[in-house]
């Protein structure tokens, strides 16, 4: 927007950035072994194929880890509470593939 003496006005566009706040790691768990590990497709390009890889290495490595591969509702930035909630009481852990 130029001003009434020519001169031009610009705004920084990065604006403010929220305060994030660190949370901690999930702890790790002894073993794998007969536990329940999602492999969660977000939609995004070319995860499912990791996730592919990862399903046939824990079915060679780990066959007790039992692996559930699910793609979430929507893309990867929406939410998906009931995939949430199924991982929360089914699973123990979940491995996310977000592309390349």
């Amino acid at each position: 927007m130029s001003t009434a003496d020519g001169s031009i006005r610009v705004h920084n566009p990065m604006g403010y950035p929220p305060t994030v706040t660190p949370l901690s790691m999930a702890p790790r768990f002894d073993t794998l072994e007969g536990k329940t590990v999602y492999l969660i497709d977000t939609r995004f390009d070319d995860g499912d194929k990791l996730l592919e890889q990862i399903e046939a290495w824990f079915g060679e490595n780990m066959p007790s880890v039992n692996t559930v591969f699910v793609s979430k509702i929507g893309v990867y930035t929406e939410d998906d509470p009931r995939l949430w909630n199924e991982i929360r009481d089914r699973g123990a852990a979940a491995i996310m593939a977000v592309g390349h």
